[in-house]
């Protein structure tokens, strides 16, 4: 078992397999991260190689002082120093034009690359005593649900990976917001644990919808993505007939709406806490691929706040199975 209670020793050691060119599973605020040293574009291979990882997908590079994104992007714009005060360490990913240090594996060849500074005490320490930035996607195979837990890491990805860092579960539990400076305009690529609303407050401006490029310059811009292994559909009165035979799971956000003999009934959270609903939503859906279920319907929220976020996931996750009808 290569899951270890995350303290200083187990976390020098983590430190060592980094610098060593390995693979470590870490806690963030938002999901568990798959590790290697983000400026060492051989250990980086291993990332892609252990996930499944199409190469066309880019990484984001976490550090562990605000000031170390001088030498990785490059910029000049107040107002990226502002988002950077205020939500930085926090859940928030920049995509800036990068600096010759880092390595094109890390970026898939783009000449922008995604960084963050997690607002984690085990992984922040975990940068410092590596001594490097670290290149993390989440710590699941590609295109599965995200990992909020370190078993998620191990029923995910096996012994595939050298140390599995266990901080318990991840508080926010959605993937950072992912924004992109371009050409003077802030582009929304991904929302996550950081609300659109409050980046545009702090930039007093709106974010772009559209960036279009030919690939994806930051994690999570593919079609589909975040999946369980079984079926998910959205609740609604054409999935419950259709899947009126299978025994069904159900994810409300916050109460019981359809009087139905349901096999498995979820709440993301009962007072409609949208912090709380996204903590738990890989963590519940993660719980129905265990359970004698045939088919995952899920209630649509509001797609405000966390609640866009939430959406997001849970929209991709769909058109998996969607697009196999």
């Amino acid at each position: 078992m290569n899951i270890l209670p995350a303290n200083s020793e187990t976390i020098t050691k983590a430190a060592e397999i980094i610098r060593n060119g390995g693979l470590v599973a870490f806690p963030t605020e938002t999901v568990y991260g798959l590790g290697a040293d983000g400026l060492n574009p051989i250990a980086v291979t291993k990332i892609f190689e252990v996930k499944k990882r199409p190469a066309f997908n880019p990484l984001i590079l976490h550090i562990s002082q605000k000031e170390w994104i001088k030498k990785y992007a490059i910029y000049n714009d107040e107002r990226i120093d502002k988002l950077i005060e205020k939500f930085w360490p926090g859940p928030l990913t920049l995509v800036l034009p990068k600096t010759d240090i880092v390595p094109d594996i890390v970026t898939s060849g783009n000449p922008t690359v995604a960084i963050r500074m997690p607002n984690h005490k085990i992984a922040l320490e975990l940068i410092e005593k590596s001594n490097t930035p670290i290149a993390a996607p989440s710590a699941n195979k590609f295109g599965h649900l995200s990992p909020t837990q370190a078993e998620h890491v191990k029923k995910s990805l096996g012994d595939k990976v050298d140390l599995i860092l266990d901080g318990g579960k991840c508080n926010i539990g959605l993937e950072s917001t992912i924004v992109q400076f371009y050409e003077g305009n802030f582009y929304l690529l991904r929302p996550g644990g950081l609300s659109k609303e409050e980046i545009e407050d702090t930039i007093n401006c709106k974010l772009q919808l559209n960036l279009e490029s030919k690939k994806p310059t930051a994690p999570g811009q593919l079609p589909f993505h975040y999946s369980p292994v079984k079926p998910i559909f959205f609740l609604n009165e054409e999935s419950l007939k259709k899947y009126s035979s299978k025994k069904i799971g159900v994810l409300y956000l916050s109460e019981e709406k359809i009087q139905y003999d349901f096999a498995s009934v979820k709440i993301l959270s009962p007072s409609k806490d949208l912090r709380e609903a996204a903590a738990n939503l890989f963590k519940y859906l993660h719980d129905f691929e265990k359970e004698e279920i045939d088919v995952i319907l899920v209630e649509p929220i509001k797609e405000v706040g966390l609640g866009l976020a939430i959406m997001d996931r849970l929209k991709k996750a769909v058109k998996k199975y969607s697009d196999k009808i």
